[in-house]
């Protein structure tokens, strides 16, 4: 069975306080943690190595969850908030790439 988002994200943070990473000072490094995992992304992406692809995805998003608790912010809130600022937003795509009007 498949953990939700929520179930996996509390087991994410219990780690992460066990690990002492949510201690006040450490979003300096957890950034710089961020940053390397999407690196890794990028790339897996660019060898087409899709375990690869999938593992960074995995270690991006439990970076982030940690970078937000250690922020005082919630992800999912922020992911809502763009969303509602990039819904009705017009565009053309260039290259792969969406440009906004």
């Amino acid at each position: 069975m498949t953990m939700t988002y929520w179930h996996t994200k509390l087991h994410v943070l219990q780690w992460a306080k066990e690990k002492g990473l949510l201690e006040e000072g450490n979003q300096h490094a957890q950034m710089c943690k961020v940053t390397e995992e999407v690196g890794e992304l990028a790339g897996a992406i660019l060898k087409k190595d899709e375990e690869g692809i999938r593992d960074a995805f995995g270690d991006v998003l439990v970076t982030l969850v940690i970078l937000a608790k250690q922020m005082g912010v919630d992800e999912t809130e922020c992911f809502a908030e763009a969303y509602e600022v990039i819904k009705d937003r017009k565009g053309k795509l260039i290259d792969g790439s969406f440009v906004k009007d």
